[in-house]
């Protein structure tokens, strides 16, 4: 999905106009041309018109979604369809979205080579530093740890051009309960953001242990690994999950399993909502959106389909910059009555329709 004329590199670009974004009262046949996209997920708002664009309105879905429910079925003009969750490929229970980079991302920049050779050399060296310092840190405790692991995070951002701008509270309830911090699933920034702002520990997918460097950093400050496909050891998660929940930590989760573009958005798995009603710890719901510098809702940092690491990191080094915004909404907490299904539906709604935050610092 295109947010963006001209290529990443071109923040200054005027935006090159798409077709109304057209909310339908009810659901329909698809067009053959497979347009129409079938989603769960709470619908997006009208879209809000981009400005400074000469050649007409410029709509885009995913600044609209944050903001006011519309209708389940909507057009979108370059994203592909999102069957139901029975017509999967792997079935309902498989992680999957149907975002690529050939549908969703802006076309890979061609300038900003020095630029990215910069970046490069700093976020390696944040590497080299964490490498050094973590394991150090994770001896001496949460006291010593904790805040080594924030300064590092907002580094990383630092390094990779990416300005951090927090809206709303801390992360962490002021009671010193542990807490389950939900958020949209979008890019590689969303780590470093959540990191940033409070001592989360990640959910994360077993197969991040894997990756080199980063996978035995995010083991030795302990993050959760999880099979996403093994429903035999889902309960043994939630469990382990739940405990975590107990001792007053701040688990760290994507429901939707997966990233998407942000154009839209997957259902919430529930499993980690059980885990907070288990420990009956509260819900914080976390809303992150990344723009280019003057404000455009981008795709060009998303992580989707079948790119790398390295790709999707190589793609954000490029550009001139990007904000990433972290608005912290007010806890959910689950009633003696709540199930996980309606948990995670509260939750879901926190964090695509946000509440206004009154207070925003610059991270």
């Amino acid at each position: 999905m295109t947010l963006a004329a001209g290529p990443e590199g071109d923040a200054g670009a005027p935006l090159r106009p798409r077709r109304r974004f057209r909310p339908r009262g009810r659901a329909s046949a698809v067009p053959s041309a497979g347009a129409a996209v079938l989603s769960s997920a709470p619908p997006a708002a009208p879209v809000v018109p981009a400005t400074g664009d000469p050649r007409g309105a410029v709509h885009h879905p995913a600044r609209a979604a944050l903001r006011t429910p519309v209708h389940p079925l909507v057009d979108h003009p370059t994203h592909p369809p999102a069957p139901p969750a029975s017509r999967r490929p792997g079935g309902p229970w498989a992680a999957w979205s149907p975002c690529t980079p050939q549908e969703c991302l802006p076309p890979r920049a061609t300038t900003g080579t020095l630029r990215l050779a910069r970046r490069t050399a700093a976020l390696l060296s944040v590497l080299a530093v964490a490498v050094t310092v973590v394991p150090a840190a994770a001896l001496l405790g949460a006291r010593v740890l904790d805040p080594v692991l924030r300064a590092l995070h907002r580094a990383v951002l630092r390094a990779a051009g990416v300005r951090l701008v927090v809206r709303g509270g801390p992360l962490a309830p002021t009671d010193g309960r542990g807490a389950l911090v939900v958020a949209d699933h979008t890019s590689w920034i969303d780590i470093p953001a959540l990191g940033a702002i409070g001592p989360v520990t990640m959910l994360a997918k077993r197969e991040v242990r894997d990756w080199p460097l980063i996978g035995a950093l995010a083991a030795r400050i302990g993050t959760l690994f999880v099979h996403r496909e093994g429903l035999s050891r889902l309960p043994g998660t939630v469990a382990t999950c739940a405990d975590a929940l107990r001792d007053g930590t701040l688990v760290g989760v994507f429901p939707e399993a997966t990233t998407w573009c942000g154009a839209i958005s997957g259902d919430y798995r529930r499993a980690p909502f059980q885990a907070a009603i288990d420990a009956g710890a509260p819900v914080r719901p976390v809303t992150v959106a990344i723009t280019t510098p003057d404000g455009r809702p981008t795709t060009a940092a998303a992580f989707v389909g079948e790119q790398t690491l390295g790709d999707t990191v190589g793609r954000v080094l490029r550009l001139p910059g990007l904000v990433c915004e972290v608005t912290v909404g007010e806890l959910v907490e689950p009633g003696p009555h709540t199930d996980r299904r309606a948990l995670a539906a509260r939750a879901r709604d926190r964090v695509r329709h946000p509440r206004p935050a009154t207070t925003a610092t610059a991270v």
